[in-house]
């Protein structure tokens, strides 16, 4: 099967095509073009640019118009020279593509609702209001595989060596390249024992050994601060997205609890009818 909207780019492209003027009021059921008695409309194209791909979105509205007209018209006539009724496969699809435009719009509906500046509060509230400043750490380290490897590469950096080049030399972490440096992070982002071993460690202070799953771990803090609350603007994406999905779910649950629901006994289907394209078969 062509992709669609692939068959009509050289329309796209042509060149000397111009955006005709209308005398009348434009409106959504504006007739463009008829084909054997079926209107095209400015409705109709409209929905097709917005299913276009990004790239050809950008494009001017003049190139664009002949473009979308003629993928229309070419569209109408190929449906109109296939005889009898659309395919089982056809059907499915546009009961499925309804289905799922009708659930999108019941979502977005509900959605645009639930976004106001009192939910977005709460939501930050709810996070942050009581929450004790995060503290982060800097730190970095050399792995190796026993605790004899690590007893010796502490010994080294008591008695002077430069953490970072032993670090080079000696760890088997992919940190060892960068002279065994973590960065910034905060708690549970590292595995319990490495974590609690670097909470109870001073700026400066190397550690003992330290087992985890990964190995044998020789620590050195490098410093710690504490993590600001963030403002409300700078993460309000983040709180929309919680609570639009606070409010899918809630839909989901509450429309599905309530509507009558009737489902195959369990283990009833072979599972592998999902693979069988000849069902849908004319």
């Amino acid at each position: 099967m062509l992709k669609r909207n692939d068959f009509w780019l050289g329309a796209v492209l042509a060149a000397g095509l111009a955006l005709p003027t209308f005398a009348q009021e434009t409106t959504a059921d504006t007739v463009v073009a008829t084909v054997n008695g079926v209107d095209i409309t400015i409705g109709h194209m409209i929905v097709t640019k917005t299913g276009l791909p990004d790239q050809y979105k950008s494009l001017p509205d003049d190139v664009l118009f002949e473009g979308i007209l003629a993928q229309l018209i070419q569209q109408t006539v190929l449906s109109q020279s296939l005889e009898g009724e659309p395919s089982r496969q056809i059907t499915l699809t546009v009961e499925n593509e309804l289905r799922s435009l009708r659930a999108g719009d019941a979502l977005d509906a509900k959605i645009a609702n639930a976004i106001t500046d009192d939910a977005l509060q709460a939501a930050y509230d709810a996070r942050f209001k009581d929450a004790d400043p995060t503290t982060e750490f800097n730190a970095s380290h050399i792995l190796v595989e026993t605790e004899a490897e690590a007893q010796a590469i502490q010994k080294q950096l008591n008695e002077g060596a430069d953490f970072a080049e032993l670090a080079k030399e000696k760890s088997t972490g992919p940190s060892g390249a960068n002279g065994g440096s973590l960065g910034w992070f905060g708690p549970g982002m590292m595995v319990k024992p490495f974590e609690d071993a670097v909470v109870a460690m001073k700026a400066g202070e190397i550690s003992g050994p330290v087992q985890t799953q990964f190995g044998w771990h020789i620590l050195i803090l490098n410093e710690s601060r504490l993590q600001d609350t963030p403002s409300l603007e700078s993460i309000k994406a983040e709180l929309e997205a919680e609570i639009q999905q606070q409010v899918v779910e809630g839909v989901i649950t509450e429309l599905t609890e309530s509507a009558e629901v009737t489902r195959v006994e369990e283990n009833s289907l072979d599972p592998s009818f999902l693979s069988n394209l000849s069902l849908i078969e004319n």
